[in-house]
């Protein structure tokens, strides 16, 4: 996407957000078609669960449009969004930790129009053989499970940075911290994640090493 075109729909955005403001409920029903997918794909990582990932990301929406006049634009209204929504999907992961829930899911959260800017750290989606899809299925499930272990404060950030392609200053404005504090639990996810994943080789069945997830550098798989 050039400057040109990320600025021209950003005001398509904010053009959207004024008129919500204002009473029209089809733009703020346009705002919701247009960033659902990246807020159920967030919550869908941080949470685990596909029923309560969608609980959340519908909830995140009504809370939106509960508080939208307080709406200043301080920060762009994605990185608004993603701010109620990270702070519904910690409270959900944490419910579901106290009721002791299983943190493995087997489904990809849907990515929507939007893949292409998400998800950046996985393998190749273009697999054919049945050996690679099941690999890539094994990949996958031993990433979400090593980054469900990570904590509250770390899991978010690398979701938000590596996975969903925000930018330092939005996660920093998401989570509500200074860029420096994003950094440094950045660099502590990534290394606690490639901790887990090394564990997983170790303890992996006698018929050989699990694979680990390809990474791009500076992404997942380097500090």
């Amino acid at each position: 996407m050039t400057a040109r075109s990320a600025g021209h729909k950003q005001g398509e955005v904010e053009e959207l957000v004024t008129r919500a403001q204002a009473g029209d409920e089809a733009a703020f029903e346009a705002l919701v078609a247009q960033f659902s997918a990246r807020i159920y794909n967030f919550v869908s990582r941080m949470v685990q669960d596909p029923t309560e990932a969608q609980d959340v990301a519908q909830e995140t929406f009504v809370r939106a449009f509960q508080a939208l006049k307080s709406f200043r634009g301080a920060s762009s209204f994605q990185t608004w969004l993603y701010r109620i929504a990270s702070n519904l999907a910690i409270d959900a992961a944490r419910r579901k930790k106290r009721r002791q829930w299983d943190v493995v899911s087997l489904d990809d959260p849907v990515e929507g129009e939007d893949q292409g800017e998400v998800g950046r750290d996985f393998p190749d989606e273009n697999m054919h053989t049945p050996a690679e899809e099941m690999e890539r299925a094994e990949t996958r499930r031993q990433v979400w499970e090593a980054v469900a272990e990570l904590s509250d404060k770390l899991r978010p950030v690398i979701i938000l940075y590596d996975l969903q392609g925000l930018s330092y200053q939005e996660v920093a404005h998401v989570l509500g911290c200074p860029m420096g504090t994003v950094k440094s639990r950045l660099f502590n996810a990534r290394s606690q994640l490639r901790e887990k994943l090394k564990q997983r080789m170790v303890l992996s069945p006698a018929g050989g090493p699990e694979t680990q997830p390809e990474t791009k550098p500076g992404k997942l798989g380097q500090a």
